[in-house]
């Protein structure tokens, strides 16, 4: 998956879509999943451009990386659900389930979000 400087994501940071903002520093901009999953649902995205995790983690520096994780845990405190829970994930290229070709993290939160991948039915040997 290659970079799209006209991806969604990368118009938020230019200003040329409006998001809700959760917050934001020099490394990073949080905001609100138009389409939540949870009662917290806030999409956590580096402000330089890397398309996947993989770009992320190969290019970016040790303070971008520690930016994005700690931001995720700044979106869990400011919503409340530090104590509580919650989930960070990060999908990866087209069959991890990754949309936009911009690395965002995603903070679920809110309420009991259960199993992150249902178990496979008992008939399915592991080696299926």
């Amino acid at each position: 998956m290659s970079y799209d400087p006209n991806n969604v994501f990368a118009r938020i940071l230019r200003g040329e879509l409006p998001c809700k903002k959760v917050l934001e520093d020099t490394e990073i901009l949080a905001f609100e999943d138009i389409q939540p999953q949870a009662p917290v649902h806030v999409l956590v995205i580096p402000k330089k451009s890397y398309a996947t995790l993989n770009d992320f983690c190969e290019q970016a520096s040790d303070g971008e990386i520690a930016a994005l994780i700690r931001g995720a845990h700044r979106v869990a405190k400011a919503r409340g659900v530090e104590q509580s829970g919650y989930r960070i994930l990060v999908n990866t290229g087209p069959e991890g389930g990754q949309e936009v070709p911009h690395v965002h993290v995603h903070v679920f939160g809110g309420r009991r979000l259960g199993r992150m991948v249902p178990k496979p039915p008992e008939s399915v040997s592991k080696t299926d």
